[in-house]
């Protein structure tokens, strides 16, 4: 597995925390952050994603 994956996830993740952190306190900036979190660690998996099946397809 790709560290971009594993960080990609992990990015998603806190990104979620912070949303439902602002959504509960009512902080609209950090709910934005958490949205923000989570489409970069989205885009981070998908590439961890890409370079994963680039290196199974060149092991074949």
């Amino acid at each position: 597995m790709d560290k971009d994956r594993i960080e990609g996830s992990a990015n998603q993740a806190k990104g979620a925390v912070k949303e439902a952190a602002g959504k509960v306190t009512g902080d609209t900036k950090l709910q934005a952050e958490g949205k923000a979190d989570k489409a970069a660690g989205k885009v981070q998996n998908a590439v961890g994603g890409v370079k994963d099946a680039i290196r199974d397809a060149t092991k074949n």
